[in-house]
């Protein structure tokens, strides 16, 4: 995968990737609510509504991936980034609720 725009990655894939040795950051969209149900561990996080007024806040040299509850928020978050000249963004398929279900079931889901 290489840093022309916002692609999807699979939680597997990530998982994989970052087992690996692969560097990502992680920024969650979700809005504070859905973090009490549901946090990813070490993720950044901006919802999705501030974020064109908090993307300074985040390296445009990192390696990003972004994710909500199924992946429709952080489909347009990595839009945004991309559009931002972030080189290397990846939506999250499935969002949090598919990292649930495949790499992590601690994580309730909701």
């Amino acid at each position: 995968m290489s840093g022309s725009g916002p692609q999807a990655i699979t939680p597997a894939e990530l998982f994989r990737r970052r087992a690996t040795g692969e560097a990502f950051e992680v920024l969650d969209v979700r809005e504070r609510a859905e973090l009490a149900l549901a946090a990813f561990p070490g993720a950044h996080w901006i919802p999705l509504g501030e974020l064109r007024q908090r993307s300074s806040e985040l390296d445009p040299a990192c390696r990003w991936v972004c994710l909500c509850h199924h992946g429709v928020r952080s489909a347009q978050a990595a839009a945004f980034l991309a559009a931002q000249g972030f080189e290397h963004v990846w939506n999250l398929r499935g969002g949090i609720d598919r990292w649930s279900l495949e790499v992590e079931p601690g994580i309730p889901r909701y």
